[in-house]
């Protein structure tokens, strides 16, 4: 099938930042050679970058040989910093928005400031890179047409039960993220409300030193967690009932 040029990959254009310029750059999630030359090129061309964390970012602009200007942005500050931000983009500045890890707005800090400049008009330019769910999907072994995000879920054990069961039937798979110190307790929620032999994935330290996937029926993958060390964040994915690895 025949392709016009704008349809081809190219490495022209869209790599050094704009005046007046929004970029919603992703970051890697543990593996720090999974930043994108585009990402990198954005962040040495930028007037100033936003960070989640700066000290967690410096990290990685240490190891990219950069000395940039940065800003606090994070969830507790975001409604603040936001005026502002506008501000220095109708100035002509132009601005790198990173979260600590993946990609700014995707259960991190970033909707507000989005929102705002597609309000105002101002150009937002997304500089694609990692996603813990998507990397987690993709490497899962389960349905990957179609997939429901939902970020963590509520801390409370009885939200998390009503949305396992609103749920219990959804067509696709079901993906989520949930935190050490709560992962055992959704996991034996999972079981009472699914039952043990649903097909889920389990993943945490994704591109990381101890990278660790669990695959299987939720109590075989209940068992083996129970014998494995917590630390680090959990993504969770949810196949369809009725859907076996096995098959």
């Amino acid at each position: 099938m025949e392709t016009d040029d704008s349809s081809r990959p190219t490495r022209d254009g869209g790599n050094t930042a704009q005046p007046g310029h929004l970029y919603i750059v992703a970051t890697p999630i543990g593996n720090l050679s999974d930043i994108t030359m585009r990402a990198a090129s954005l962040l040495a061309t930028c007037d100033l970058v936003a960070c989640e964390d700066t000290r967690t970012s410096g990290i990685l602009l240490a190891e990219l040989g950069l000395k940039k200007n940065t800003t606090s942005y994070h969830e507790h500050n975001e409604k603040e910093k936001v005026p502002w931000l506008v501000g220095l983009l109708r100035e002509g500045k132009s601005v790198c928005l990173i979260s600590d890890a993946g990609t700014p707005a995707i259960s991190d800090p970033g909707f507000r400031l989005v929102r705002e400049c597609r309000r105002l008009g101002l150009p937002v330019v997304p500089a694609p890179g990692a996603s813990a769910v998507v990397s987690a999907l993709s490497a899962s072994g389960l349905p990957t047409n179609g997939f429901l995000y939902v970020g963590f879920l509520p801390p409370k054990s009885a939200a998390r039960r009503r949305f396992l069961e609103t749920y219990r039937d959804f067509p696709f798979t079901v993906c989520l993220y949930e935190s050490s110190h709560r992962i055992e307790k959704l996991m034996n929620e999972l079981l009472d409300v699914l039952g043990p032999t649903r097909s889920i994935c389990l993943a945490k330290e994704i591109t990381k030193r101890h990278e660790t996937f669990l695959v299987g029926e939720a109590g075989e993958v209940s068992e083996r967690l129970g014998k494995m060390s917590l630390k680090g964040e959990f993504v969770l994915l949810i196949a369809p009932s009725g859907f076996s690895l096995a098959e």
